[in-house]
């Protein structure tokens, strides 16, 4: 009878139903590894199964408010990945409870189970940022280097790709509204990422290929303002509306309203995140902790809005191009 002599990796991934982690749980899967896909509804996780051969992916329930269900979910583990993060509270879904407090449970659970950790946090992360998104991904941060020391910190500038929040949701309201809102006038500056690029470096953390206790920042090959973002989202979905300024104060007032929502289309907390701009900093640039320096080709949005944005456009796939 044949053995085998050494099995895949076994990678636990938190959050990996989700948007990137979908993503990476495919990067995963193309290497040959086990992948174990932690979430707290696996009945609505299924999707992920069909991403890797029969067998090799399998979903698990855990909560990141409860420690035995992340243990459990651990287990066995030779590598974790922690993706899980909010853009918004609600409920009892708060920024200290999943961010922070939750980034150390996985991170403990990760030094006992005796696995490598790889943890999602965002540029923009600082301990003294004016919004709590940004503040609780810092003490995440914090928390999972003083627990696993040998841990990697990835952060992201705004990710895109299939199914985002950012291209999609505004490509949705060009469809009915006449006009866009550009917050601050439309100044801010992003590094938009691929969610694929994404996913292939938390693919190669599990492989070794990142520096240990290292933090990374990623960033496309574009470094683009508000305005300009939102100009090449509605050419390439063919429509023409008009682009207003919305003055930092009624921002404020706007997101302290539509806060109160069930899912807002902003809150405060999101506009105090965009009065700064979400770039890789030259220090991550000059030490190669970057998506260029890992050797990762970076997609830019002019290739890629194109395969899903069409969606949007009058007659969909049936437009024909601008002259």
């Amino acid at each position: 009878m044949a053995t085998i002599s050494q099995r895949p990796k076994l990678v636990t991934v938190f959050g990996g139903s989700g948007f990137v982690g979908r993503h990476v749980v495919q990067a995963l899967t193309r290497r040959g590894y086990r992948v174990r896909v932690a979430c707290r509804n696996p009945n609505t996780a299924v999707h992920v199964q069909p991403l890797g051969n029969m067998g090799q992916v399998h979903t698990v329930q855990a909560n990141l408010r409860y420690r035995w269900s992340i243990d459990r979910a651990v287990e066995g583990a030779d590598h974790v990945i922690n993706l899980v993060g909010i853009l918004y509270e609600s409920g009892r879904q708060r920024f200290d409870a999943v961010q922070n407090f939750g980034a150390r449970a996985v991170a403990e659970a990760a030094r006992a189970a005796g696995a490598g950790l790889t943890q999602a946090s965002a540029i923009g992360a600082d301990l003294n940022s004016p919004a709590a998104y940004g503040r609780t991904k810092a003490e995440g941060e914090q928390a999972v280097l003083e627990t696993v020391k040998n841990a990697n910190i990835i952060r992201p500038s705004i990710i895109f790709g299939p199914e985002d929040s950012f291209f999609n949701r505004f490509a949705g309201m060009a469809r009915f509204s006449p006009f866009l809102p550009l917050i601050g006038g439309g100044h801010t500056k992003f590094q938009l990422v691929y969610v694929g690029d994404v996913a292939e470096a938390y693919a190669r953390a599990v492989d070794g290929a990142l520096k240990p206790g290292v933090t990374y920042e990623l960033g496309g090959p574009q470094v683009l303002t508000f305005r300009e973002c939102m100009e090449e989202m509605l050419e390439v979905i063919n429509r023409k509306r008009l682009l207003v300024s919305i003055p930092w104060p009624i921002a404020r007032l706007q997101g302290r309203i539509l806060g109160m929502l069930p899912k807002p289309l902003i809150t405060l907390d999101q506009v105090r995140m965009l009065e700064v701009d979400n770039v890789v900093s030259e220090e991550a640039k000059e030490r190669g902790h970057t998506l260029e320096g890992l050797g990762i080709a970076r997609h830019s949005i002019h290739a890629i809005l194109p395969t899903y944005l069409w969606t949007y456009r009058p007659a969909g796939q049936f437009t024909l191009p601008q002259a």
